[in-house]
This record gives C-alpha cells, structure tokens and sequence, in this order.
C-alpha cells in the first residue's frame, strides 16, 4: 500500500530547501507519495512575526542555517535578490511581493499537475544553492521548471489567469497546516502526526517504516 503525507513548504525557508532532496530520493526509492501543499512564508502571513521576536532567534538562525548547510554537504547562500521583499528602514514587509506570490501558485500549479516535489526541488536549488546570480532574471527559473518536467511560460500564463484560485487553495493549505500541529516549514503530516522541520526527516521515515514503508 502507497503510504502518504502532507508536505506544508515555503520558497522562502531555508529548511525547506534543506529537506527537499531528501524527500525525493524517499519518493524514488519507496513506496511513498508526497502531497506538495505550498504555503506563504511567515513573514507574508504574520508581518510583524520577527520584528516581535527575541534578538536571539535571529542570530541562531544565521549560525544554524549555515551549519546546516555544510552538514547536509548542500551549497547555500541566503538569495539574491529575497523571495520576500523587505523595506528596509522600517524592517517591514509591504503587501507588494513581486517573488514570492509568483513562486507559491507556480508551486501549487506544479503540485496539480503531479510535479510538486520536483519543482521545488529544481527552482529552490536555483533559488539557495548560490549557483545563479540573480535566480529571478533571464531563464534560470524556465530551465529550473524544465528539470521538473514543466514549461514555465506555460504555468506563468495559468498562474496569470488563475491567481485567485491559486491562491485560495493556497490559504487553504495555511488552514490545514495549522490544524496539521504547526506553523512553520517545512512540515510533513503523516497519518495525522505532524513532523516539522527538516531535521525531522529522519523520525518521520521512522515512523512510516513502523506503518509499512515499503521500498519500489
């Protein structure tokens, strides 16, 4: 039996990207099919999240994530330009976010259409990996959506078309991560228990090994 499970993933977080890989490689290797659930990042959802919050959680973010990084072996630099755009002077996030409302219906047309897990594979490569300038100009998101099986001109029409539907299923997601026992990202639901954070991977094939984990 196929087991499954809700993935809640922000273009925006680093863990995401930090976890996605494993993710694919579980998919390819057992029998086990990931429902990709896009979701805004906080600072979209809750503006005044980390103008709230304790100095301290900043700058272990910025140590962890870059520890993170050389553990996995994965290459990591924080984006250019951010998924969120940020006005600096007030340290706010306006409502205008050119980037990140794009790549979330991108995320949610690609899970549609049975590409979930490889678009965010392939685009927060380009986006985190600092193997790009500027992942947001020329061709390096149609060549990222090419990885994953998808025409981005193709996708960025619908997404044009369909934004308010895009984005329902989007919010919806935003409910159902928060009934699924967390806010943030990434987070994996299996069989109504939530995993959150990437380094929850491991504890979460656990468990789907308890329930029958089979490999293909």
């Amino acid at each position: 039996m196929t087991l499954t499970y809700d993935l809640y993933w922000s273009f925006r977080s680093p863990y995401s990207y930090f976890v996605v890989k494993r993710l694919v490689e579980l998919e390819r290797d057992c029998d086990v099919r990931c429902n990709v659930r896009p979701v805004y990042p906080i600072a979209v959802r809750q503006p005044d999240f980390f103008a709230n919050s304790d100095p301290l959680w900043f700058s272990y973010f910025t140590r962890d994530i870059h520890r993170c990084a050389e553990y996995l072996g994965l290459p990591f630099r924080w984006p250019r330009p951010d998924p969120v755009r940020m006005d600096m002077a007030t340290r706010t996030y306006p409502k205008d976010q050119p980037h990140i409302h794009r790549l979330t219906q991108l995320g949610q047309l690609a899970a549609e259409r049975g590409r979930g897990l490889p678009f965010l594979d392939a685009v927060s490569e380009t986006i985190w990996s600092g193997s790009v300038q500027d992942w947001h100009l020329g061709d390096h998101l149609a060549q990222a959506a090419a990885r994953a099986g998808l025409d981005l001109a193709e996708m960025d029409a619908v997404v044009s078309a369909e934004a308010e539907r895009l984005n329902a299923l989007i919010e919806a997601s935003q409910t159902a991560q928060r009934e699924g026992g967390h806010y943030g990202v990434p987070l994996m639901v299996f069989d109504g228990e939530p995993f959150f954070g990437q380094d929850r991977f491991d504890q979460l094939k656990w468990r789907m090994e308890q329930k029958g984990l089979a490999r293909r």
